[in-house]
């Protein structure tokens, strides 16, 4: 690889343990700011690291308690401010993104709309990956 065919915001690995690039996600959120209700099928910007892609937030797993983790809720119709849960994400492309149990610097994101932040939140399993 030559120094010109690297340009920022690319991520770069080792050929024995290369960058994953994620169709689907499932990851822990915390919603920050929305005036009314998150339902399932709500498409934000995910900004994680360098990227921006528009994905939807296809289906709520589980509301769970922010302080101890316990779960409260399965299958919840929709989230509001506060609220912290288990969400399966899919960008509209594909995007290098990382459990951040593995790499905690890929495995972070915020989701923004309307000029704001609505969540923030880890990766917690990549469930589908793209194959080039």
């Amino acid at each position: 690889i030559e120094k010109k065919d690297i340009k920022r915001g690319d991520v770069l690995g080792t050929p024995d343990a290369p960058p994953k690039v994620a169709k689907e996600f499932k990851a822990q959120i915390i919603v920050i700011h929305h005036p009314t209700a998150i339902a399932p099928g709500y498409t934000p910007v995910m900004h994680a690291h360098t990227a921006q892609v528009a994905a939807t937030i296809t289906e709520f797993e589980s509301k769970i308690n922010p302080a101890t983790g316990a779960v409260e809720e399965q299958n919840p119709k929709f989230l509001k401010v506060g609220d912290s849960a288990i969400v399966k994400i899919r960008p509209v492309r594909p995007t290098c993104i990382e459990t951040f149990k593995d790499f905690p610097e890929l495995g972070r994101f915020a989701l923004r709309d309307m000029g704001a932040t609505i969540a923030a939140g880890v990766v917690k399993e990549i469930t589908e990956e793209h194959k080039p």
